[in-house]
């Protein structure tokens, strides 16, 4: 399934963004320190601390991995991610190992139902067209056999807003609650909003939420 979004990020200015977004994981846990006032590493223990660390884990839009590292620093062992841009995967494997990161899109992930216990995205949801979301979310939801997590710009009510000067790429919204509506027997395991605490971003918070299904 190919969209203007998927488009964008297969362009250049994909590559630009992993480029500039690309950090080692000491690096990665300053930005959430500067950022929310709390290290990755933190959020990570929070929401998946009591989870056991054999089960088997899929990021969907992993980029070069640096979430998936984090995890693996955690304990966890059975890593996997799908990420679109060729360029990002390619990136990933000088700075992952023994991480199984593959090109695919969430629109058509290239698994069996409930092939992995946690399915989750982090900041990869707010760059989907919101027509679109009950498709990626549906994928999401059928390759899970247990827990959907995710980490994604928070407003009570979906809206667009401007992303590096161009319209249509960035939205925020309550990613929980529409995991919900898509599948209403999916459940709250927990839900945090984290504002920014950086003054120029203070108005905005994002939020962080597990569900089971």
């Amino acid at each position: 399934m190919k969209t203007e979004q998927t488009n964008f990020w297969e362009s250049e200015f994909g590559k630009e963004y992993t480029d500039r977004n690309t950090y080692t994981h000491e690096g990665l846990n300053n930005y959430y320190i500067t950022n929310y006032g709390i290290s990755k590493d933190k959020l990570n223990q929070d929401f998946l601390g009591s989870l056991d660390k054999r089960i088997k884990i899929l990021e969907v839009g992993c980029n070069v991995g640096m979430q998936l590292n984090a995890l693996q620093k955690m304990g966890f062992a059975n890593l996997h991610g799908i990420e679109l841009q060729d360029y990002a995967v390619e990136k990933s494997k000088t700075i992952t190992k023994d991480i199984n990161i593959i090109q695919a899109s969430g629109f058509a992930i290239p698994f069996e139902d409930n092939s992995f216990d946690l399915v989750y995205t982090h900041g990869v949801l707010i760059h989907i067209n919101p027509n679109d979301l009950p498709k990626i979310m549906g994928e999401m939801i059928r390759v899970s056999a247990n827990y959907i997590w995710g980490f994604e710009y928070y407003n009570e009510e979906v809206k667009q807003i401007n992303y590096r000067g161009h319209d249509g790429f960035m939205w925020k919204g309550d990613y929980c609650d529409l995991f919900q509506k898509k599948n209403p027997k999916l459940k709250v395991v927990k839900k945090t909003l984290y504002p920014y605490v950086t003054e120029s971003n203070k108005a905005n918070k994002d939020c962080m939420y597990l569900l089971s299904k």
